[in-house]
């Protein structure tokens, strides 16, 4: 610990646990005044974009599906899905709670930079930087989830569901509500499902998680992902479920190697170290 910090009693703790609180408050507070002075322009400009066809992976399935036969067709510059309100209070309420989740976002590596510096003092060197990366990979993970949740996994359910007809008699009517709930939903749900590395690499630190449990279980994985995929995109074809599928699959992998090994396999690889750095024995006869 540093020596400023040894004398400091449980009172000056939680005095200054208030004022972290106090000032990530505060940073909330202005960004959300910000987000609502420009939110119909976020509106019109990006949380509407997936109901055009103008959206941005629109174009770009445009010219991968129309290549390809058999996938479906991106390419319908007519598509266009108008969002009604029913509740007369809810662009308001919307209005403002948009904003606070912009905030939220905008504000979080400062949130994150509030909680390193109150619990930093509490920390060795080595373990100061150590988890500081963490705090750095976790941010950058998360902000990754959300865009890989509103340029991919939320455009295709959106369109999916959009198009989907039970009958010709029934015409879709889409409030938004229901469009914000989803909307909201699978952009956060992507930003906490990319923190599985970090999650996974916490676990190994308690001794809870090791390299061995993603070599036993990846065919469960594979299945259970899959099944998830499905469940985000409910669409019969392959194609639009492997967009979503390999991200997943992907984070798997990569927490595969931000966990420690198990015992065995460490013994494994200095047993191997020890064979390549021995010198080669000759019996000479």
């Amino acid at each position: 610990m540093e020596e400023n910090n040894e004398g400091m009693s449980f009172w000056d703790h939680l005095e200054e646990l208030r004022w972290t609180i106090v000032r990530s408050i505060i940073a909330l507070f202005v960004f959300a005044i910000l987000g609502f002075v420009v939110m119909p322009y976020i509106y019109d400009t990006w949380i509407m974009g997936p109901t055009r066809a103008d959206f941005v992976l629109y174009k770009y399935l445009c010219y991968a599906t129309s290549a390809i036969p058999f996938l479906p067709d991106f390419c319908d510059s007519t598509f266009y899905v108008k969002i009604i309100n029913y509740n007369l209070t809810s662009q308001f309420f919307r209005h403002m709670t948009t904003s606070f989740w912009l905030a939220l976002i905008l504000t979080f590596p400062y949130l994150i930079f509030e909680i390193w510096r109150f619990v930093s003092p509490a920390l060795y060197a080595s373990e100061r930087k150590s988890v500081k990366w963490v705090f750095l990979f976790g941010t950058t993970m998360f902000f990754i989830g959300c865009a890989v949740g509103y340029f991919l996994v939320f455009p295709m359910t959106f369109r999916f569901l959009a198009t989907y007809q039970l009958s010709e008699m029934i015409e879709n009517t889409i409030s938004l509500d229901s469009y914000m709930d989803m909307f909201l939903m699978l952009v956060f749900i992507m930003g906490i499902v990319f923190e599985l590395p970090l999650v996974s690499w916490f676990l190994s630190q308690l001794g809870l998680l090791n390299r061995s449990f993603f070599k036993k279980f990846r065919r469960h994985a594979i299945v259970g992902l899959l099944v998830l995929s499905a469940f985000i995109t409910p669409s019969s074809d392959p194609f639009t479920l492997s967009v979503v599928f390999i991200p997943l699959y992907f984070l798997f992998e990569l927490s595969r190697f931000m966990v420690k090994p198990a015992p065995k396999e460490e013994n494994d690889e200095d047993d191997e170290e020890l064979e390549e750095d021995s010198p080669s024995l000759s019996v000479e006869e």
